[in-house]
């Protein structure tokens, strides 16, 4: 593991007491992982959107599963095989007795999340058991790092032409405040196969290329609509993209309005993403509730639309030029 100046941090998921995030990245191989850690326990809630998703635990999640909360969430990079970082958390956890209590043993329940980035440094590095757990003790509830950094280390976006023509992104941060001292607060990776337009401004600011050595942006859709996709869909590589989230609030839901919230955070992905949710998307948002706060859901899930539109308009922003791939960052 290099070292590595990380572009942003912005306290994000971590306002919300309870929770503490650490990454863990290979910036040779460019690839790492990210642990949300919610020792006390929170319930959660899961909304998969896209349809190429790879994940793990995601049963625990529902309403009918005899588990009332969960004790952590991974993000992780490395396809499917990222899938074990999870193992790693779940050690770390069990060590600090947090969990799910089964007469005398503790399992920790860590619901996880892949994306694909095997294109962009080296494929036969991912993340392992043990970034998983190196993830979980770096854990902290200090502002989030941003950029390209955990799992936001190998995010690209824009792949309609490939790998070559697409741009550097990361993982970002974004927090809303209600009234009466509700907080909803959204980390969000982002890996599109889209492109990413400023909700405030409807610009485009980072995705597809036209050629590998411009900086002027193709409009994705735009070249979809005027045929540029094709029957065979984009190069074979770059068939495999997700955006993950995690929103939580301090406010207090039960495990149906947690899935509804993090439905309704979806809306934040549909704002900043085009296109969004694609058959070559595995486009996965979580939510966690914490506290006794008291609000609507409804309008937590507008807050939490916002938070994650935050947090991909700063995923993007923050993240260096890797890779052979430009960053907004420099």
């Amino acid at each position: 593991m290099l070292p590595y100046e990380v572009a942003g941090a912005v306290q994000g998921l971590t306002a919300i007491s309870g929770i503490r995030v650490g990454h863990a990245s290979n910036f040779d191989a460019l690839t790492g992982c990210t642990a949300i850690l919610c020792e006390a326990g929170a319930v959660g809630g899961v909304d998969i959107c896209g349809s190429a998703s790879e994940t793990s635990s995601i049963d625990t999640l529902q309403p009918r599963h005899i588990t009332e909360h969960v004790h952590g969430i991974v993000l992780t990079g490395g396809s499917a095989f990222g899938l074990e970082t999870a193992s790693g958390v779940r050690h770390y956890l069990e060590q600090r007795g947090a969990g799910f209590r089964v007469g005398r043993a503790v399992v920790p329940i860590v619901p996880c999340a892949v994306l694909f980035d095997l294109e962009i440094g080296k494929p036969g590095i991912r993340p392992t058991r043990e970034m998983g757990e190196i993830a979980a003790a770096a854990a902290t509830t200090e502002a989030v790092k941003e950029g390209a950094v955990g799992a936001g280390t190998g995010a690209t976006v824009g792949k309609i032409f490939g790998r070559r023509q697409a741009m550097k992104s990361g993982a970002g941060s974004g927090l809303v405040e209600l009234k009466g001292g509700v907080v909803v607060a959204a980390l969000v990776v982002v890996n599109a196969f889209g492109d990413v337009r400023d909700p405030a401004t409807g610009q485009l600011i980072a995705g597809a290329r036209r050629a590998p050595d411009s900086m002027e942006l193709a409009d994705t859709e735009a070249v979809m609509k005027a045929g540029g996709l094709g029957d065979g869909g984009p190069p074979a590589g770059e068939r495999r993209n997700t955006t993950l989230a995690v929103v939580a609030t301090n406010a207090r839901l039960s495990k149906v309005e947690a899935a509804k919230l993090a439905e309704l955070a979806g809306l934040g992905m549909a704002r900043t993403i085009y296109p969004v949710y694609t058959m070559f998307d595995g486009d996965t948002l979580f939510a966690l509730s914490l506290g006794d706060a008291r609000a609507d859901v409804n309008t937590l899930g507008v807050a939490a639309a916002e938070a994650v539109a935050q947090a991909v308009v700063r995923a993007v922003k923050n993240a260096p030029s890797m890779g052979g791939l430009p960053g907004l960052a420099g």
